[in-house]
């Protein structure tokens, strides 16, 4: 056991960075001193500009104003993200973040909706989701309701640079100290192995008791220095880069990202205030860096604004993402990508499970150990979401995606699916950030459709089935006729 944790050092700034130490801070108050080390000449990658809805805990936590943060981070508002192209070329669905329909007690409501498909009473799911009804209309309201029918979920896209400084802003109202300087040395305690100071360029040593390692894709700490190694998912995964490159706003803004596949990869588009983001994930192996710069030139809504730059990442997981005094935290602790906007998302939950584990009086093994199971399987459960996307498809026109198709994949998805095309079951993991209507809306979306459903589906006669499925159908319609657009919404509510 180490010695009580009195001081949490913070290597590397960016939103990884400011988001661990404001965290800490706000809920640990003066239980400790915290202090991040960043350099301004290094740059930060900020391609992460789309969230999901756990973002709004983080907020809240820190007792942000939603407006203000609105107006600070150029963001819009996300409802879902709309899948192009992946099943087949000109095809189309939305992964959004609200459920469709109203479960029965012990019976989901797409079981009812797989029946009555088999009937030939309805086709399209979406139909009963508020979130594919406003996404479509391009509109947005903060529906005041208890009632879970009309939950009408939401994130954000945002400018993943300004939301770092804007953190930084509230970690420094809240005492978190900033040492500005490059790390010359990482110095060791020559009994216990722990890290015991950073040897800045300029001589100043910053000593700490517990180490966050926000120090990106080089993993100075955890893996420079302690040499924990890496645990690579490119087998799975073989998108090992990116291109990304501004463009002028669209007049109107979409309240959905935009995900659009192509013969070796996938384009983002992301609406912020101010501009688009985009940009082309793609593998090294089936395109050249110049072959997917010009792809995502040549298919731009907008003006470009900038050059394109490339980003190059293995996709995998630090193999321990606590080990001795140091927690990988960000892009040091692994890298999935942006497919499902989850980086920001992990995080979060990193420094949410650090919080709850948190060593006051010393690291204990067993501690560490929990927290590196629980860090584990919730990287492997984002990562079968990720190769549910890739594996099932019907494309065959390029050969990426017929090799997609044909690769090995973890045999918890290959479980997932299984049932799913059997019985239409979809079993939610202990810690799976994807409930069951995620699952449901990629699977049916590629293509997977179960041959039966549960039988209290059949509890209905077949006119009152009919009845309850159009009566859904306006009920999760209705509430978006009365919306005003995303923009008038973010310039009504933020004066944007």
């Amino acid at each position: 056991m180490t010695n009580q944790v009195k001081k949490v050092v913070v290597l590397g700034g960016g939103t990884s960075g400011w988001m661990s130490a404001a965290l800490i801070k706000k809920v640990l108050g003066d239980v400790v001193d915290v202090e991040l080390v960043e350099s301004e000449s290094i740059g930060i990658v900020g391609v992460g500009e789309a969230t999901i809805p756990p973002i709004q805990h983080v907020n809240e936590t820190l007792g942000i104003d939603e407006a203000e943060f609105i107006r600070e981070t150029k963001a819009t508002i996300k409802l879902a993200i709309k899948f192009e192209n992946w099943r087949v070329k000109g095809e189309s669905y939305y992964h959004t973040f609200s459920a469709p329909g109203r479960s029965l007690p012990f019976c989901h409501f797409h079981h009812l909706w797989t029946r009555a498909n088999q009937l030939g009473i309805d086709d399209n799911l979406w139909a009963h989701d508020i979130n594919f009804h406003a996404a479509e209309a391009g509109r947005f309201a903060k529906l005041q309701t208890q009632d879970p029918l009309f939950d009408l979920k939401y994130a954000y896209h945002f400018d993943s640079g300004l939301y770092g400084q804007y953190l930084r802003k509230i970690s420094e109202r809240l005492g978190v100290k900033r040492t500005e300087g490059l790390v010359d040395q990482v110095n060791l305690n020559v009994q216990t192995g722990d890290v015991e100071s950073l040897k800045l360029k300029n001589g100043h040593l910053v000593t700490g008791d517990l180490f966050i390692d926000c120090s990106g894709f080089r993993g100075v700490l955890i893996n420079q220095k302690l040499g924990t190694g890496f645990e690579d998912w490119s087998h799975w995964l073989p998108c090992d880069r990116a291109v990304a490159m501004p463009s002028e706003r669209h007049q109107h803004t979409t309240p959905y990202t935009r995900s659009i596949a192509h013969e070796a990869g996938w384009q983002w588009r992301i609406p912020l205030q101010h501009r688009n983001g985009n940009g082309l994930v793609y593998s090294s192996r089936y395109y050249s860096d110049e072959q997917a710069a010009e792809l995502l030139a040549s298919n731009l809504d907008t003006p470009a604004l900038d050059d394109s730059r490339v980003i190059k990442f293995r996709t995998g997981r630090t193999r321990k993402q606590w080990n001795r005094n140091v927690i990988a935290v960000g892009l040091a602790s692994g890298f999935l990508e942006p497919l499902e906007s989850t980086s920001i998302y992990l995080v979060q939950s990193a420094v949410v499970r650090l919080i709850k584990f948190f060593p006051h009086m010393g690291i204990e093994d067993a501690q560490r150990d929990e927290y590196n199971r629980q860090s584990k399987l919730e990287y492997d459960l984002i990562r079968d979401f990720i190769i549910l996307h890739y594996h099932v498809t019907d494309r065959v026109d390029s050969q990426f995606w017929r090799d997609m198709q044909n690769m090995e994949v973890p045999k918890r998805l290959v479980d997932k699916i299984a049932q799913f095309k059997k019985s239409g079951a979809i079993t939610h993991e202990e810690l799976d950030l994807f409930w069951e209507p995620s699952w449901l809306q990629v699977m049916l979306g590629q293509g997977i459709k179960p041959t039966d459903y549960h039988p209290l589906a059949n509890q209905f006669s077949t006119e009152k089935l009919a009845e309850m499925m159009a009566n859904m159908k306006k009920a999760k319609q209705a509430p978006s006729l009365q919306m005003p657009t995303h923009d008038e919404f973010l310039k009504m509510f933020a004066g944007v």
